[in-house]
């Protein structure tokens, strides 16, 4: 029976993720960016990246240290999605800090009650807010 790659290794190269992002990181990686490297190593590219909703080219690209976008982001969707950092929502009470993102991101929409409100919340007073108008006014 032929057999494609184990997870984590790419391209012939015998080394894992995890031993990629400590080199790339040279030994002094986050502890996010090792949970990152295990998952990916343990599942694959594509499922650490869709655990954290980004591509598996993103998560290469952060465990290689070469993200040229927003890697606080990241920081946080792995923190909240890999190693349950909580927030508490002025609407939903605690959440991961990952689904809090992912609200922030949502557009506006009245689908139900809580929608509109998590909206409002997410561009208003909210301190975990990273958009404009909210929180530390970071986007």
């Amino acid at each position: 029976m032929k057999r494609g790659p184990r997870p984590g290794i790419q391209n012939g190269d015998d080394r894992n993720m995890f031993e990629k992002a400590v080199e790339a990181w040279a030994g002094d990686q986050p502890d996010w960016v090792e949970e990152l490297a295990l998952l990916a190593d343990r599942e694959g590219l594509k499922a650490a990246g869709k655990a954290i909703s980004y591509s598996p080219a993103v998560v290469s690209e952060v465990l290689r240290k070469k993200y040229a976008g927003d890697i606080e982001r990241v920081t946080e969707k792995v923190r909240g999605a890999l190693m349950g950092v909580v927030v508490e929502c002025p609407i939903l009470g605690e959440i991961t800090r990952d689904l809090c993102l992912d609200h922030q991101k949502a557009p506006y929409a009245a689908t139900n009650s809580l929608r509109p409100k998590l909206y409002r919340a997410c561009r208003g007073p909210c301190p975990h807010s990273r958009l404009k108008g909210g929180g530390d006014g970071t986007q």
